[in-house]
């Protein structure tokens, strides 16, 4: 912490960072940058500063570590046992050993999920991802679109005088890593990586490594013996309703995009043959699929759940395609799938690729 950040306020939260940073780099000066406008003043940055340190083992990388999202300074929160939000980030990047500056948009990258943090009140976790929809570091043609939380394996939680406070890195992935953590677990995915990311090093000229057999050996074992954690969905298009047909029996409507129906069933088919539920939400919109005897559709509080038996599930993984039409799944009478066109548009709003 330099001497015109801590001004005449004390900071016993920053200098338990430091105290921790000193045991892991001790003798090394990092190189830190700090906010100009602090968020409480109105800034646009929610952190007050990043340091980051230069190492070489086990790879060249770059280690980030912020300052801002525990209680730097007086204590404010409620809850004596957490410092803050309860953690700061840290990101492991590679660099050459020749590197004496890191980049600008790794700094940025830090601030922005410190602001979507501050701003929507969402904490990041261990064993958490988070789909970024562009390459990680902007205008690169990186392979890496995607982020994954764990603890840094080198920065253990400590006790400040404001609180608890962790250290969560960032650690980038390719979509088709995310998407098997989703279908898995976050935190087995990041196991089955480690071997060939040392301390989850961010690597922005890598392939996915689930190109190497033994890593998706591990994630296909994984998935068999234990299935999804991921117990919820978020389906934009998804809505439901119910028709009555006197003097038939009435018919239930799901509704949902085509880009995510194969979403839906590979879930299904993680989560439910090992006795778990799968909750699909939109902004206005539930359902939940539960396994169980007999088949069954019940309506609760404008909810809808599904119960489906090993049959039911067989024949809907057997049925329901992405493509635009209505589909009757044989074995669950009174149900009809609408799928629909699904598109999917840039960051300027622009169709790029349609689904269905």
């Amino acid at each position: 912490m330099t001497d015109e950040e801590a001004g005449d306020e004390s900071a016993p939260g920053w200098e338990a960072i430091d105290a921790a940073l000193a045991r892991l780099y001790p003798g090394q000066v990092p190189k830190h940058f700090g906010t100009i406008i602090k968020w409480m003043l109105g800034g646009p940055d929610p952190l007050d500063g990043i340091s980051a340190w230069k190492r070489t083992a086990p790879v060249p990388h770059w280690h980030f570590v912020s300052y801002g999202l525990s209680e730097l300074y007086q204590k404010d929160s409620e809850d004596p046992e957490v410092s803050g939000w309860g953690f700061e980030l840290t990101f492991r990047l590679t660099c050459d050993a020749a590197d004496e500056e890191p980049p600008a948009w790794a700094f940025s990258l830090l601030q922005n999920l410190a602001r979507y943090v501050f701003q929507s009140g969402n904490l990041l976790r261990d064993g958490e991802w988070m789909n970024i929809n562009g390459p990680i570091a902007l205008e690169t043609d990186t392979q890496l679109q995607a982020l994954a939380f764990v603890a840094d394996p080198e920065l253990p939680a400590i006790a400040t005088p404001n609180g608890r406070v962790d250290f969560i890195q960032i650690v980038g992935l390719t979509l088709e890593e995310m998407e098997a953590g989703k279908q898995w677990q976050t935190r087995g995915l990041l196991d089955a990586l480690l071997p060939h990311m040392p301390l989850w090093t961010t690597d922005l000229s890598r392939a996915s490594l689930l190109e190497r057999p033994d890593v998706r050996d591990l994630v296909e074992a994984g998935k068999a013996r234990d299935g999804s954690a991921l117990g919820m969905l978020f389906v934009p298009a998804l809505s439901w309703s119910t028709r009555k047909r006197l003097p038939q029996s009435p018919v239930t409507a799901i509704r949902m995009g085509a880009g995510h129906v194969e979403e839906l069933l590979e879930s299904l088919s993680l989560r439910l043959p090992f006795g778990r539920e799968l909750f699909l939400a939109s902004s206005g919109e539930a359902i939940t699929f539960a396994p169980g005897e007999p088949m069954a559709l019940t309506e609760e509080n404008g909810q809808l759940r599904v119960t489906l038996t090993p049959a039911a599930l067989d024949a809907l993984r057997a049925t329901l395609r992405p493509v635009v039409g209505e589909y009757r799944v044989p074995g669950l009478p009174g149900v009809v799938w609408e799928v629909e066109q699904t598109n999917i548009r840039d960051a300027a709003g622009n169709i790029v690729r349609t689904i269905g």
